[in-house]
């Protein structure tokens, strides 16, 4: 997601950083691409034309410090308006009510609400620890039920149902069945239609009467860009919606919607979608976001999710084989599963500074599914001792991945580059007292070094 307006803002702001001075010339002439850019990537015109007056504004009120250059204080302008149309900082979702706390979905047909109310529910039980109902009430699409069932069985959150009877009746039984469960989070997936209508508004008001849930969550979809934010205006104005989950941010590389609907609601987004996997969900931040879309990259985002993926002692082992200069093939093939733990290796890159800049779309994700294959292929006793793959066994295991001999070396060539690496790292570690593992850390003794006399 946005990476058009990345690429636009970047090539914009290069004009200024061989400026001597900010002047409302050098100013005017790139704020006039950053409007280009903002109108490209479908953000309200509205919005655009805020946010490139107060930059303005607030780029010729500065007195540029000598150890910052102008490009530099643009940049730093721009990413705080940017935090600013965005929310300013992280909503706080709102589960401190009377259990079962409720949350209802609102939006358009196709929108991505059933999706969404599952994405939650996993969210809610695994980082919140809740105990999540998700309330089947959209009885108007054709296999919408059936959806949040699979989707609650995948995750293994129940899914109340009553077939296609009165939404709102279903929404109140679901909220007593979930009191009367134990259950302390209802998640309710309502009915959409294919565009407003007073049928849909109307009964969106009385299931929201009906059991006055702590938040009422709209769902748009991303990729429908400014239109969204024309939709998310008209439920604003009837069911005063509480957050905004904005769906399949993963396949629109513009990103106006997301920029634009806070602004012109007042209501934060809270969550976005990133992906097909019912885990791929994501906190919105509007200063991580800001970052992202000025190519700083986002290192806190990319900390979290290794932290959600990477087991702590397997990460000491790891660390202890480092120093003892033991990693093996079968700690390679580990390492690689790891990485598709914590997501796609292109937005891995994306979230780190500097390497967000590379050209991503030459990253081959199919290498890395190669190079698993004919890990894969090994038995575990040469991936323990590697030395022992002679030329019929890289036949074997070519064959064994789909592969090719040649294939079979580059991982082989990798893998000795890697540990050369980590040994080289272990050494220096030793020589400068430090322990990758962890823990104080003491280095060896000289066993030849002469002890001496008191």
């Amino acid at each position: 997601m946005f990476d058009a307006l990345t690429e636009s803002l970047e090539s914009t702001l290069k004009s200024l950083r061989g400026q001597g001075r900010l002047t409302e010339e050098n100013v005017s002439a790139s704020l006039r691409e950053v409007r280009r850019a903002f109108l490209a990537a479908d953000v309200n015109f509205n919005v655009t034309r805020d946010f490139v007056q107060a930059v303005k504004e607030k780029a010729l009120g500065q007195n540029v410090l000598t150890a910052v250059s102008p490009g530099q204080m643009i940049v730093k302008i721009i990413h705080d308006e940017l935090v600013e149309i965005m929310g300013g900082k992280a909503k706080e979702i709102s589960l401190a009510g009377k259990p079962p706390v409720g949350i209802m979905m609102a939006g358009l047909q196709g929108s991505g609400k059933t999706t969404f109310a599952g994405k939650l529910a996993l969210y809610f039980r695994s980082k919140k620890k809740r105990k999540p109902l998700l309330v089947a009430a959209d009885v108007y699409r054709p296999a919408a039920i059936k959806q949040l069932q699979v989707l609650g069985k995948s995750i293994g959150v129940p899914v109340y149902e009553e077939g296609q009877g009165n939404p709102v009746e279903i929404i109140k039984n679901g909220c007593k069945y979930a009191e009367q469960n134990g259950f302390d989070l209802v998640i309710y997936d309502t009915a959409g239609r294919l565009q407003i209508d007073e049928a849909l508004m109307q009964e969106l008001e009385q299931a929201r009467n009906a059991v006055r849930p702590e938040e009422i969550f709209f769902v748009a979809d991303a990729m429908i860009g400014q239109e969204a934010v024309n939709v998310a205006e008209e439920f604003f104005k009837r069911l005063n919606f509480t957050g905004v989950c904005l769906s399949k941010m993963d396949g629109d590389t513009r990103g106006g919607a997301a920029l634009s609907i806070r602004k012109i609601t007042g209501v934060p987004v809270c969550f976005v979608g990133v992906g097909e996997k019912v885990s791929d969900i994501d906190i919105f931040h509007p200063d991580r976001m800001a970052g992202r879309i000025l190519g700083m990259g986002d290192v806190v985002s990319l900390v979290e999710k290794a932290q959600a993926a990477i087991d702590e002692k397997e990460a000491n082992d790891f660390r202890k084989k480092i120093l003892n200069n033991s990693f093996d093939l079968n700690d390679f093939l580990n390492q690689l599963r790891t990485i598709k733990k914590i997501g796609k290796f292109k937005d891995i890159i994306s979230l780190i500074p500097g390497l967000n800049k590379l050209p991503l779309d030459q990253v081959n994700e199919k290498e890395l599914v190669y190079v698993e294959a004919v890990l894969s292929s090994m038995t575990a006793k040469e991936r323990k001792l590697p030395s022992t793959i002679n030329g019929s066994r890289r036949i074997r295991i070519a064959k064994g991945s789909g592969t090719t001999v040649q294939k079979v070396n580059q991982v082989l060539k990798h893998y000795d580059d890697m540990k050369a690496m980590f040994k080289n790292m272990g050494n220096m570690s030793k020589r400068m007292g430090m322990n990758p593992t962890g823990s104080n850390y003491t280095p060896p003794k000289d066993k030849n070094k002469k002890k001496k006399h008191r």
